[in-house]
């Protein structure tokens, strides 16, 4: 079995990598894809703790299948978000999101 603390610095490397992608790009897909990279990190936090500490209970996996479908409805709403943007102003450059107000 792999040791819990590896598993922990795989999905910190992860999760580290998702934030510098969110907070360092201007693009609207590329933050989405960040903020995915991060929910994978706690899926992976989440199902290895709850193999280091029950392995005959399936809470850790079933949190990870409960964020998986809440990431869903949050990308199928910001890919809307993103391309009614990219419709009005030809862009998806985050800037410009400001401007879709009433």
């Amino acid at each position: 079995m792999i040791p819990l603390e590896h598993v922990l610095i795989v999905a910190a490397a992860l999760f580290s990598l998702g934030l510098y992608t969110v907070l360092a790009r201007r693009h609207a897909v590329l933050v989405l894809m960040g903020i995915e990279l991060m929910l994978n990190a706690v899926n992976i936090n989440f199902v290895a703790f709850a193999g280091y500490a029950d392995p005959d209970n399936f809470t850790g996996q079933i949190f990870a299948i409960f964020v998986i479908v809440v990431a869903v409805a949050e990308v199928g709403l910001a890919l809307a978000i993103i391309l009614r943007l990219f419709r009005l102003r030809a862009t998806a450059n985050l800037d410009e999101a400001n401007s879709m107000r009433w």
